[in-house]
């Protein structure tokens, strides 16, 4: 029987001693009271209800309202560490926006033979309509999440890019909130990078993309699909702290050539839509015709620079996890450098030759839909049951291009609270990413999501997995 994998500890040295970014946590809970602690966890619990900071699942036979687990240990990362991070996930944005005003123009990756034509003609995320349209400031993403792994002391890879409607962030922001009130005395220990300017610099970053229309100081609002959505807390969340309206779809209409919102004192235009409403619901005459959610007419607008949609139509593109593949050659491509961060290996089930070394490997291998996102439709091959990987082959086998698999990889793991202490558990980060005509602001630190099952590698919220703080040290 082989040895178990060994996962890297960020806390812990393989001598058991601590690593240099925990040592001053580490000193602080030797002298905590573990029952003190555990009646801290369950305030933070209480907080989290009673503020309402919950998502729905779906699949189900109807959505149920679940509450995310928050472990009140934190991740923390170096200043060096997080330095490197932020050249990589800097260089990568860069590259997608560039990547998504190419494919929309004239396509020069696609001439080059370094991304195959049929990945983007026959891709469902990719936008006729957005063909020739330069949005505000040549911003496509304006927020972004890079999902990013670590299997070593220096070694950290990009798992997903997130670019149409990246989630999460009030779960980083609440969750730092509550940790300052109930530890503060954690903050004046450990010199810990601030994550709560992320709202004003959300709103200074979506003001900069404005229109060439807008006169005067921006009018920003936030478009949601309505309180049934999962993201529902987080929309309202988001445009209260920003301090702009949370409208819905039927709260807008075109009024003199622009999209305007309805007030008390009639109807307001708007410069720039912070959307959260999927490309096919965003304008029932050009996408879905049964859409509610979306504002009839919008597209024309927005065609003609009457208004910005963050982010922008046609965004999706760059989240497909068969564009991910080659996210290697577009980094390369648009910057002319090798990228910081690499991809997770990945092999695409549509290549006969993948296919057949991934259907021999299933029971090693993680599966992903190429559209699928939050844990949904995806195979985690050694937590797997036979029946599930034989039920999975014939997906595979069935539509091959709609899958991509990649090695089950090492995850790091950090300590979460548990009744006997700390105890290792395997973790991602989603770092949150701004992009303005001007600038690309990286927050520091993310939303880390941990599986609290010992032993599983799968982190999202939807299949179980709970949150922690992310602390970013001072250099």
């Amino acid at each position: 029987m082989s040895p178990p994998p060994a996962f890297f500890n960020e806390m812990e040295n393989p001598d058991g001693s601590t690593r240099e970014p925990y040592r001053a946590y580490s000193d602080w809970f030797t002298g905590e009271d573990m029952a003190r602690l555990k009646r801290k966890s369950a305030e933070a619990e209480a907080f989290f209800r009673r503020t309402g900071i919950t998502f729905n699942v779906y699949g189900q036979q109807e959505a149920t309202e679940r509450l995310i687990p928050f472990d009140i240990v934190p991740r923390i990362i170096s200043a060096a560490e997080w330095h490197r991070l932020e050249r990589g996930i800097e260089q990568r944005v860069r590259a997608i926006n560039a990547f998504l005003h190419d494919i929309y123009h004239r396509q020069e990756i696609l001439r080059a033979g370094r991304v195959p034509v049929k990945l983007i003609a026959g891709n469902e995320a990719f936008l006729p309509e957005m063909i020739g349209v330069s949005p505000p400031g040549g911003i496509y993403t304006h927020i972004v999440g890079i999902d990013l792994v670590r299997t070593g002391p220096h070694e950290f890879f990009v798992l997903e890019d997130n670019a149409r409607t990246p989630s999460g962030v009030s779960y980083m922001l609440e969750n730092r909130e509550t940790m300052m009130q109930m530890f503060p005395e954690l903050f004046t220990r450990n010199r810990v990078r601030d994550v709560a300017r992320y709202p004003r610099d959300l709103a200074n970053s979506l003001a900069a993309a404005a229109p060439d229309k807008c006169d005067g100081k921006p009018v920003i609002c936030v478009l949601t699909p309505g309180i049934f959505n999962s993201a529902y807390f987080e929309h309202s969340f988001l445009a209260d702290q920003m301090g702009v309206e949370l409208v819905e779809g039927h709260d807008l209409r075109v009024v003199d050539g622009r999209i305007a919102m309805r007030t008390t004192r009639g109807y307001k235009p708007v410069d720039v839509m912070y959307r959260r409403v999927d490309d096919d619901f965003l304008d029932p005459l050009v996408f879905n015709p049964q859409s509610m959610l979306g504002v009839p007419g919008i597209m024309d607008v927005y065609r003609s620079g009457g208004i910005t949609i963050a982010n922008a139509p046609g965004t999706g593109i760059a989240d497909d996890k068969a564009i991910y593949s080659y996210m290697p050659e577009i980094v390369e491509f648009y910057t002319g450098e090798k990228p910081l961060l690499p991809n997770v290996e990945t092999w695409r089930c549509s290549e006969p030759d993948a296919l057949k070394y991934v259907l021999e490997n299933l029971a090693d291998l993680v599966v992903k839909e190429v559209h699928g996102s939050g844990g949904y439709g995806m195979l985690v091959g050694p937590a797997a049951s036979r029946k599930e990987i034989a039920d999975f082959r014939r997906k595979l086998e069935a539509k091959p291009g709609n899958y991509i698999a990649q090695p089950t990889l090492a995850l790091s793991t950090a300590p979460i609270l548990t009744a006997k202490g700390l105890a290792p558990r395997h973790l991602d980060l989603r770092p949150f990413v701004l992009v303005s005509p001007n600038k690309i602001t990286i927050t520091p630190g993310g939303l880390t999501r941990v599986a609290l099952k010992k032993g599983s590698l799968v982190v999202n919220s939807s299949q179980g997995g709970g949150t922690k703080d992310t602390w970013v040290l001072e250099g």
